[in-house]
């Protein structure tokens, strides 16, 4: 490693004996100047700050991460802010290493399928956010074909999310398979991404007409049969026949069935342009743990068997599966408790922000998978699913690595400190997870959204635009 020039004083020095450069650990310490890396240099490099509390050597315990980049996040403001607010979700993000978000079109009111409801949801972020923020758009059927897409796109939102079964707000309708190949071709033209919640309509209705439901909806079992693999295999093969017509480019958000990899991996063989997520819950959690009437384990689609999550696993290290996102879809407690414990009435969604990269490197160590691959999965992988990362066409600083001319956006991280879940301690909203209780390894330490610390009175981040 060459020695650093030193010229002028930089904001902040970074020193720790494990610093994930290039993929790589090495003894560094990290010069940053105006949010951006500026040097790389030993570990006891001689860079001069203006202050000295801003020149810091990490313990030994801890390593020096880039910021995880969780493009699957539901903020839900405004509209249902009482369900998820900026504010409180940035605070969580941060306190999980998280520096940039990608909001989801729903479930804020309006939905974000205009410029003017995009507009809505800057306002919203832009003075509370305490980590970057940027946003999806999304297609219902009311927006094909009217060049609300394309203004969209042009006003920067990242891509464009679609439903292919009912999304549980009657805001945000699902498409048909006729309106998923419209809304393909009509991307295509400008070349935007879309993001796809693949869960067929048809096989849900057919698995419901087949199914002798508990009274009460309570037992989980029930609600696993009601979402059966096929429901998502279906939907996903439905995506890749339009892939293939349109050559378009499509991303399979929450991938929970193992059955679906079959196809995923042919289609990526062949070459269509599909990515596809997981999520922590999915690679956390088993269906064989889940008791009935703890609905706070719902999600759609649901969390499977044990064997169903092993496959998803491989998939991750094989590279079928691209990333990991956490799919932070909080609402209030009456909502995720509504029915007392019924599955059919619950809120569908796991609240995970701020625990989700501390949960997926449990799974990974207990597996033998190294930090830095769960890190690509979850920082350099998901920046570079949204043009933030190396390579970037946008021009900016970019995201996902600790690089020389990249975002200093940065997680000082204790990999064996284990910790114990509490719901009622974590920043997002309401003190409702699937996780709390549960026993992770990880603490975070700092988190630095482009070399500002961040705390309670940090100053708001950027809003990012897609280019």
């Amino acid at each position: 490693m060459p020695e650093p020039v030193v010229s002028i004083p930089v904001d902040l020095v970074l020193r720790a004996e494990r610093v994930l450069v290039d993929g790589e650990w090495r003894a560094a310490a990290v010069a940053v100047r105006d949010g951006v890396v500026a040097e790389i240099g030993p570990v006891d490099a001689p860079f001069t700050t203006v202050r000295v509390d801003d020149d810091r050597l990490l313990p030994p315990d801890q390593v020096l991460l880039p910021g995880i980049v969780d493009t699957h996040v539901h903020v839900n403001e405004p509209g249902r802010t009482e369900w998820e607010g900026f504010a409180s979700a940035t605070r969580a993000a941060a306190a999980g290493g998280v520096t940039t978000i990608v909001d989801m079109p729903l479930n804020s009111i309006p939905p974000t399928v205009t410029v003017e409801a995009l507009d809505l949801k800057r306002a919203a972020a832009a003075a509370q956010s305490v980590v970057d923020v940027g946003f999806w758009g999304g297609v219902i059927p009311s927006n094909l074909g009217t060049g609300d897409l394309r203004a969209l796109h042009d006003a920067g939102v990242f891509g464009f999310k679609a439903f292919l079964s009912p999304s549980g707000v009657d805001e945000f309708p699902h498409l048909s398979t006729e309106q998923l190949f419209a809304a393909l071709r009509e991307l295509t033209a400008f070349d935007g991404l879309l993001i796809v919640h693949a869960e067929d309509p048809d096989q849900l209705d057919a698995a419901a007409a087949s199914l002798e439901v508990t009274a009460g909806g309570a037992v989980y079992d029930d609600f696993v049969r009601s979402r059966p693999e096929a429901v998502e295999q279906t939907a996903i093969e439905h995506v890749i026949d339009a892939l293939r017509e349109t050559g378009g480019r499509a991303h399979v958000l929450h991938l929970s069935s193992a059955s679906a990899l079959a196809a995923i991996r042919a289609a990526k063989a062949e070459g269509l342009r599909l990515t596809v997520e997981t999520c922590p819950h999915y690679l956390t959690f088993d269906a064989e743990s889940i008791g009935d009437g703890e609905t706070q384990y719902k999600c759609c689609p649901p969390i499977r068997d044990e064997r169903n999550r092993e496959l998803l696993w491989e998939a991750l290290v094989d590279g079928t599966i691209d990333v990991v996102a956490s799919d932070h879809s909080p609402s209030t407690a009456a909502l995720k408790f509504a029915g007392d414990g019924s599955f059919d009435l619950a809120w569908g969604g796991i609240a995970g922000l701020e625990v989700s990269f501390r949960a997926v490197w449990t799974g990974a160590r207990a597996r033998g998978i190294p930090l830095e691959r769960v890190v690509g999965w979850m920082s350099s992988g998901t920046a570079g699913l949204v043009d933030l990362g190396a390579g970037s066409t946008a021009g900016r600083p970019p995201k996902g690595s600790i690089t020389v001319g990249g975002a200093a956006d940065l997680v000082a991280f204790a990999p064996e400190t284990p910790f114990t879940v509490d719901a009622t301690a974590l920043r997002h909203r309401n003190p409702v997870s699937a996780f709390d209780g549960a026993t992770l390894m990880g603490a975070v330490a700092g988190t630095w959204v482009a070399g500002v610390r961040v705390d309670s009175d940090a100053p708001p981040a950027r809003l990012l635009s897609r280019g």
